[in-house]
């Protein structure tokens, strides 16, 4: 007897052939894939209708704003987004939040404020800042490191009030108390002194166009704040990640740095894959208003290199929505105080199928790799999450591969009714998300999960990605059809 089979699954084999089986889930884990099922008994049968099945996606960068901001988004609607969007796990911030999360007691609030509201799996980011630095409080580091969260997060401009960002001596002390734990320390990457000397500078040149904001905070502003947070990696053998990265030349750099053997790692998010910051920033306004900004089409393409030669390691949204009608759009609100932050989470995994798989800028195991199994590495949840093997939980995700549809911002779970990819076609969606065996979303019965069934997951382990990287000589369109060259540096 077994509790759960799916029936009629296609899943990954190889680079990007799939195999057809029968998943056997018991106790909430994957007990077993086999051919031919009739003789087995089960509580409950899914059939797959020989759709694809992957491993639960994992959004590792969200801002759920619970407690504190919940004006925005709480969990139980940031999570039903996330499970409407074919993603089982995410891994919320710790700076949107009243208090942030930068003590084990912050810690202990969130998770009690959330719990009984999550509808999938949640793990968690720890905090430092600059003012940890200047108290002598880095000791807060390792006690949140012992109570399982999965990374550290520092901001290199202001983020929110009671997270202050970090100058760059403050940021060398942080790298080097993370560094003792094993964990990775996220940075956000913009340098500022370039960006706030040109965003007051474009603002008192009376510059009022939307595409103004990423003019101000252009590439230069994202490369050279990379170029330090590889430096300081190097000085200190900290997990450097580069979280969001919107430029081109950020792909390059880390590419670089880890054939010189630096643990460096990068994240994008769909929206840098796809928008341009002219044609988007003018369409929508402070509705495409993010940091870092949204940057070029040449951005956008070597940015889908970078994912599929390496040197960008996964996908990530940076959910971060704001209310409409105080934050967003206030009567009077320039681009320059608009709020910066979108939606995503719920968006991410068809866009990556569609754009990324369904295009053939990635093979099928990159898919799985960039949405799922390269961040469980990362942040030392694998293979609980991420993997379809035996023993792991029993997250799914089925698609189907041939649904065209348009992305509509005001059908959406997430209180946030608004998305620069609204308008956009894509061809592939999430149907069926499975979490540790159970349906928690179907595409025809919308979010069927119960609230607080999402659970708290501590880190497994300290796990770190091999540096590989892959070339292909003419480019990322051609990667399934020629020979590839590997080069591994560690």
């Amino acid at each position: 007897m077994v509790d759960l089979i799916i029936k009629n699954a296609k899943i990954p084999k190889g680079e990007n052939d799939t195999v057809t089986t029968n998943i056997l889930v018991k106790n909430e884990k994957i007990e077993g894939f086999i051919q031919d099922a009739s003789n087995i008994e089960a509580k409950d049968v899914i059939d797959a209708e020989g759709n694809l099945v992957i491993p639960g996606g994992f959004d590792s960068h969200t801002h759920f704003m619970d407690p504190g901001f919940t004006h925005r988004e709480d969990f139980f609607t940031g999570t039903s987004s996330a499970a409407a969007g074919g993603i089982t796990t995410i891994m919320d911030m710790p700076c949107c939040s009243k208090p942030s999360v930068r003590s084990v007691d912050q810690l202990h609030n969130k998770i009690n404020a959330i719990k009984d509201n999550a509808i999938v799996d949640y793990a968690l980011w720890g905090g430092v800042t600059g003012e940890d630095v200047k108290n002598d409080d880095l000791q807060v580091v390792q006690e949140q490191a012992d109570e399982g969260v999965c990374g550290f997060k520092v901001y290199m401009t202001p983020s929110v009030p009671t997270y202050p960002r970090v100058t760059d001596p403050e940021m060398l002390e942080c790298f080097r108390a993370v560094a003792k734990t094993g964990l990775p320390i996220g940075v956000h990457a913009e340098n500022f002194a370039l960006a706030d000397f040109y965003t007051k500078k474009f603002a008192r040149e009376g510059r009022t166009d939307a595409p103004a904001w990423a003019e101000a905070r252009n590439q230069l502003v994202e490369k050279v704040a990379i170029e330090l947070v590889i430096s300081y990696a190097e000085d200190t053998g900290a997990r450097a990640h580069i979280v969001h990265m919107g430029s081109g030349v950020g792909a390059k750099l880390i590419g670089e740095a880890k054939k010189r053997g630096i643990d460096v790692t990068s994240e994008t998010c769909p929206h840098y894959l796809i928008l341009d910051y002219q044609d988007a920033m003018t369409e929508h306004g402070a509705f495409a208003k993010i940091a870092p900004p949204l940057k070029s089409k040449r951005d956008n393409q070597e940015l889908w290199e970078g994912l599929a030669n390496g040197s960008v390691d996964f996908i990530g949204t940076d959910h971060a929505p704001y209310e409409i009608i105080t934050e967003k759009a206030k009567e009077g609100m320039t681009i320059w105080d608009a709020f910066p932050g979108i939606p995503g989470v719920e968006t991410m995994m068809p866009i990556m199928i569609s754009e990324g798989y369904n295009k053939g800028r990635l093979t099928l195991r990159q898919l799985v790799n960039v949405t799922s199994t390269n961040a469980a590495i990362h942040y030392g949840l694998y293979p609980k999450k991420g993997a379809l093997e035996v023993g792991s939980d029993a997250d799914f995700t089925i698609v189907d591969l041939e649904h065209e549809w348009t992305i509509d911002q005001e059908q959406t779970f997430s209180k946030a009714k608004y998305n620069p990819l609204h308008g956009t076609k894509v061809k592939g969606r999430p149907i069926k998300t499975i979490l540790r065996g159970k349906v928690i979303f179907d595409l025809d019965k919308g979010v069927v999960g119960n609230k607080g069934y999402g659970q708290f997951v501590k880190r497994q382990n300290i796990a770190m990605l091999p540096k590989d990287l892959r070339y292909s000589s003419r480019g990322v369109k051609n990667f399934m059809n020629e020979p590839h060259l590997w080069i591994n540096t560690k």
